[in-house]
């Protein structure tokens, strides 16, 4: 039975949610245009929010404004490129104003916009001096991986395992580090390497599962996944299930030194598998 103690962490954790759904609700209206209803409506705000708040049930609506915001930008960037852009000139001049803007650049774009609200939350936290570089380059690994993925798609398709090792565009590196940095939960560079090992298996381990729960509905929009790339399901679930024992191996010994962190990486592995096995993320996706 559920315990009442039980019980009351999940409304509460529920409250966190519901909270963060109604900032990014907010931040989206203040952003016309960058995220279109038919890609984002109530239910991914929602989504996201849940994510951030059962990731880290320990934290208030405030400490969760980083998490959930950096996940939206991920995806509004996401959609930008893969969906928007048609040239590469139009892809890379997205890239170097959200690289300038990250530096303490003006943005020109809501993108650009958006990212610098985003960066204005970090730099307000006592850590964000000795962690601006490694934000930065956590940043950069991932537009840098969503205009490879772009260039992929029209050209030749790389190898499962080079696919695979581009796993920075799905950008759940770039939403933990910047979660870890809003919430002290990591206080210098040293923090995040530790982590990012173990950060980047969970990230490797995200990118197939996706790959695996939305790969109908992507071959509609053309784009690039395990299964393009001539993998089979049962290769999927294979490598779906190395990559989660290697992860629990990064993970274990971070528990002592980060436990928060780390119970953050557990948490996104067995939460994701059971959120993908019914739905994602996307307003336009039918099940």
């Amino acid at each position: 039975m559920t315990t009442p103690a039980e019980l009351f962490a999940d409304g509460r954790t529920c409250a966190l949610a519901v909270a963060g759904a109604r900032d990014l609700a907010r931040g989206a209206a203040a952003h016309p245009g960058l995220f279109p209803e038919k890609s984002f409506d109530g239910g991914l705000y929602f989504s996201l929010a849940l994510a951030g708040a059962f990731g880290s049930p320990w934290a208030t609506a405030d400490a969760l404004r980083a998490v959930n915001r950096a996940s939206l930008l991920v995806f509004a960037v996401d959609r930008l490129i893969d969906e928007e852009a048609t040239a590469r000139e139009e892809v890379a001049a997205l890239v170097t104003e959200c690289l300038a803007v990250a530096g303490g650049g003006a943005p020109v774009s809501p993108a650009g916009a958006f990212l610098a609200e985003l960066r204005g939350e970090l730099a307000g936290t006592a850590g964000f001096p000795g962690l601006e570089p490694a934000w930065r380059a956590q940043l950069e690994r991932m537009l840098t991986a969503m205009a490879r993925e772009w260039e992929w798609s029209r050209a030749e398709a790389p190898t499962p395992e080079r696919y695979l090792a581009n796993a920075d565009s799905c950008g759940a590196g770039f939403i933990s580090v910047s979660h870890w940095i809003y919430t002290g939960l990591a206080t210098g560079p040293g923090d995040l390497d530790r982590l990012r090992p173990a950060g980047d298996t969970v990230q490797r381990y995200l990118r197939l599962l996706n790959d695996l729960a939305t790969h109908h509905r992507e071959r509609s929009f053309g784009d690039l996944n395990a299964f393009t790339l001539g993998m089979t399901r049962d290769e999927v679930t294979t490598r779906l299930a190395e990559l989660s024992r290697e992860a629990a191996d990064l993970i274990e010994p971070l528990r002592n030194v980060h436990p928060r962190a780390a119970a953050y990486l557990w948490w996104q592995i067995h939460y994701s598998a059971g959120f993908y096995e019914l739905t994602d993320f996307w307003a336009d996706t039918q099940w």
